[in-house]
Protein backbone atom coordinates (compact mmCIF):
# COMPACT_ATOMS: atom_id res chain seq x y z
CA UNK A 1 0.00 0.00 0.00
CA UNK A 2 1.40 3.45 -0.94
CA UNK A 3 2.50 5.74 1.42
CA UNK A 4 1.01 9.56 1.64
CA UNK A 5 1.76 12.12 3.79
CA UNK A 6 -0.94 14.53 5.19
CA UNK A 7 -0.36 17.81 6.53
CA UNK A 8 -3.88 18.71 7.59
CA UNK A 9 -7.03 16.71 8.98
CA UNK A 10 -8.58 18.42 5.80
CA UNK A 11 -6.06 16.91 3.31
CA UNK A 12 -6.89 13.10 5.33
CA UNK A 13 -10.53 13.72 4.88
CA UNK A 14 -10.13 14.29 1.02
CA UNK A 15 -7.67 11.34 0.63
CA UNK A 16 -10.87 9.05 1.57
CA UNK A 17 -13.13 10.36 -1.37
CA UNK A 18 -13.18 8.45 -4.76
CA UNK A 19 -14.09 10.07 -7.87
CA UNK A 20 -17.11 8.47 -9.08
CA UNK A 21 -15.16 7.71 -12.30
CA UNK A 22 -12.32 6.42 -10.15
CA UNK A 23 -12.07 2.56 -11.51
CA UNK A 24 -11.31 1.60 -7.24
CA UNK A 25 -14.54 2.75 -6.58
CA UNK A 26 -16.81 -0.77 -7.33
CA UNK A 27 -14.27 -2.25 -5.17
CA UNK A 28 -14.58 -0.11 -2.33
CA UNK A 29 -18.07 -0.02 -2.55
CA UNK A 30 -17.93 -3.66 -2.41
CA UNK A 31 -15.56 -3.89 0.74
CA UNK A 32 -18.00 -1.35 2.55
CA UNK A 33 -20.97 -3.91 1.65
CA UNK A 34 -19.01 -6.63 2.41
CA UNK A 35 -17.55 -5.18 6.27
CA UNK A 36 -21.18 -3.97 6.89
CA UNK A 37 -23.01 -7.16 5.68
CA UNK A 38 -20.72 -8.68 8.26
CA UNK A 39 -20.87 -6.48 11.54
CA UNK A 40 -24.66 -5.57 11.26
CA UNK A 41 -26.42 -8.26 8.92
CA UNK A 42 -29.77 -8.00 8.51
CA UNK A 43 -32.44 -10.60 7.91
CA UNK A 44 -35.47 -9.90 5.30
CA UNK A 45 -37.71 -12.34 5.09
CA UNK A 46 -37.89 -14.05 1.36
CA UNK A 47 -41.38 -13.94 -0.27
CA UNK A 48 -43.56 -11.38 -1.86
CA UNK A 49 -46.05 -9.43 0.48
CA UNK A 50 -49.71 -8.24 0.31
CA UNK A 51 -50.82 -5.79 2.43
CA UNK A 52 -54.34 -4.62 2.74
CA UNK A 53 -53.07 -1.00 3.27
CA UNK A 54 -49.77 1.26 3.60
CA UNK A 55 -50.57 1.39 7.47
CA UNK A 56 -50.31 -2.75 7.60
CA UNK A 57 -46.96 -2.26 5.20
CA UNK A 58 -45.70 0.34 7.92
CA UNK A 59 -46.43 -2.02 11.02
CA UNK A 60 -44.75 -4.91 8.95
CA UNK A 61 -41.83 -3.02 7.93
CA UNK A 62 -41.42 -1.89 11.40
CA UNK A 63 -41.08 -5.39 12.90
CA UNK A 64 -38.60 -6.14 10.67
CA UNK A 65 -36.68 -3.47 11.22
CA UNK A 66 -37.33 -3.69 15.72
CA UNK A 67 -35.99 -8.10 14.83
CA UNK A 68 -33.13 -6.90 13.52
CA UNK A 69 -32.32 -4.23 16.29
CA UNK A 70 -32.89 -6.90 18.83
CA UNK A 71 -30.53 -9.18 16.42
CA UNK A 72 -27.69 -7.21 16.47
CA UNK A 73 -28.28 -6.18 20.19
CA UNK A 74 -27.86 -9.91 21.31
CA UNK A 75 -24.89 -10.36 18.95
CA UNK A 76 -23.25 -7.23 20.74
CA UNK A 77 -24.26 -8.56 24.29
CA UNK A 78 -23.06 -12.05 23.32
CA UNK A 79 -19.65 -10.38 22.07
CA UNK A 80 -19.43 -8.30 25.23
CA UNK A 81 -19.97 -11.72 27.23
CA UNK A 82 -16.85 -13.84 25.71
Amino acid sequence: MPFRKLRSLKEAEDALWLDRDDPRLPDAIRELWDMSSRLAPCYFPPGVYKFRSLEEKRRFDEAQRRANVEAQQRRLRARRNV
